[in-house]
């Protein structure tokens, strides 16, 4: 009988999301493929260290020792080859994680294996990547691989932090306020407050979260949801109002009206926290892992990866 991942949760994760592969992808950069493919076998019993996605990982797999049933599968899906990938799996079985299953995809495209796979998640330090994964429907974030380590790993529950507008939700609201302004997106949300937002990139997982979170008893899941957004009054009854008419749960709400995301992420303690502006990101990374959400305006057809420089990539093989 093959196996299916219907009832999982699957995530997909790149190889620098998960290990620290910074001196790697100089060599990379600076080398060349012929260079990093020697340094890894050379090296391919040296343990690499914990990347940012490392603790979320952990976290996730930890759900699957909580329940008769596997919840959680994690896929490393990755442009290295299979000769020089078994620096990760012996990286992947020194930190005991239950990660059995691969693809390595020797340089090309991995969009087209996500389906293949039923990944609800994908996490990639490569921005190409993550832009096709999202393009394809699935949820997906290019991880910041410089941030601090994470400080609250032996948090007994698995904290995700979700943006808003152009996150769980459509870009419409968001489109508003960049192109007529604060009273004209307020006066908006309060005209449609009784309308549900459309679906953004990650509304589906967030769904696939809630329901695993019914899996457990009320009030002892050991995942914990919030969402940070820079709305306010009047513009929370609407997002209140869209996540009911959703009936999927998020268990803190953040309306912070402008005010900077960095602090309350720390506070709660967030494994990851997804958004699709630098601006918060960059300060959300120095306290917890957090990753880029690309967003393609489905009227406009703008994508708003066309403005990530403003911080670093590193497209190639070596992810």
């Amino acid at each position: 009988m093959s196996v299916s991942f219907k009832d999982c949760l699957v995530v997909g994760i790149s190889s620098r999301a998960l290990f620290d592969l910074q001196k790697e992808n100089e060599i990379f950069e600076q080398q060349g493929l012929a260079a990093y493919a020697d340094y890894q076998i050379e090296h391919e019993h040296d343990i690499l260290e914990r990347g940012s996605g490392f603790p979320l990982v952990k976290a996730l797999l930890k759900l699957n020792e909580m329940s008769d049933e596997r919840l959680v599968e994690v896929i490393i899906m990755s442009r290295n080859s299979a000769d020089t990938s078994l620096r990760v799996f012996h990286s992947i079985e020194h930190y005991g994680l239950d990660i059995t299953r691969a693809v390595l995809a020797g340089g090309r495209d991995l969009a087209p294996y996500l389906d293949a796979f039923s990944v609800d998640l994908f996490l990639s330090a490569d921005g190409e990547d993550v832009e096709r994964a999202v393009n394809a429907g699935v949820a997906a974030g290019q991880i910041y691989t410089a941030g601090i380590p994470y400080k609250r790993s032996e948090l007994s529950e698995i904290r995700i932090a979700f943006d808003g507008d152009a996150v769980l939700f459509s870009d419409e609201s968001e489109r508003i306020y960049q192109q007529q302004g604060l009273h004209a997106f307020a006066k908006h949300e309060r005209d449609f407050a009784d309308d549900a937002l459309a679906e953004g990139p990650f509304a589906k997982f967030l769904a696939t979260l809630s329901h695993i979170q019914d899996r457990f008893p009320y009030g002892s899941s050991p995942i914990r949801t919030a969402l940070v957004t820079a709305r306010n009054a009047p513009a929370h009854e609407r997002v209140i109002k869209t996540l009911r008419n959703w009936n999927v749960r998020i268990d803190e709400a953040f309306f912070l009206g402008g005010m900077s995301k960095k602090d309350v992420l720390e506070a709660f303690g967030a494994h990851i926290f997804f958004d699709d502006q630098t601006k918060h990101l960059d300060d959300s990374s120095k306290v917890v892992p957090s990753a880029r959400v690309p967003y393609v305006h489905g009227n406009s057809g703008i994508n708003e990866f066309e403005t990530i420089d403003e911080f670093e990539l590193v497209d190639g093989y070596l992810d």
